[in-house]
């Protein structure tokens, strides 16, 4: 079977168009009216939404605790933690101080956080400290914690 002249003439013209078609959308095309130059396709320039700092609001437990009825507990309001001694049905105050949160949006970070002594100096179980270092990283806080003279780092989870 033969192939008559005039359709091996289409066909060959018709690849022809399709590879150059091919080849031609290989590359990048500029619409009509838009430069063709590096800064088109430059990120905008304009502000950035800014990261939001962590939020620590609420209720936090120690997860490092030997019994499941005496931990510590945090709660934290604004600017201010307050950490108690939890045993059964009794609270008493630890700690009652200030919480600095960068506004850079860190995930990792400590603070030192200073004694509201108002609350702590009448509290018989509060640390006398005027400061204590917090640290917040990978989603819990901790601290260290001297009692009988015994130190140990406290894990809180947010519940």
């Amino acid at each position: 079977m033969t192939k008559s002249p005039l359709k091996l003439a289409t066909a060959l013209v018709f690849l022809s168009l399709v590879g150059t078609g091919i080849v031609g959308c290989g590359g990048e095309s500029t619409p009509a009216g838009q430069p063709n130059d590096s800064t088109a396709n430059a990120p905008q320039t304009g502000e950035a939404a800014a990261p939001e700092p962590v939020d620590l609001t609420g209720t936090w437990k120690q997860t490092n605790s030997n019994s499941p009825d005496s931990f510590q507990e945090a709660t934290i309001t604004g600017d201010t933690i307050e950490v108690q001694w939890v045993v059964p049905d009794q609270k008493s105050l630890y700690w009652a101080g200030t919480v600095e949160v960068p506004e850079d949006g860190s995930t990792d970070f400590t603070w030192d956080s200073v004694n509201d002594t108002s609350k702590t100096d009448g509290a018989l179980l509060a640390s006398s400290d005027e400061t204590k270092t917090f640290t917040y990283k990978d989603g819990e806080l901790s601290y260290e914690v001297t009692a009988l003279g015994t130190t140990m780092t406290v894990r809180l989870a947010q519940e």
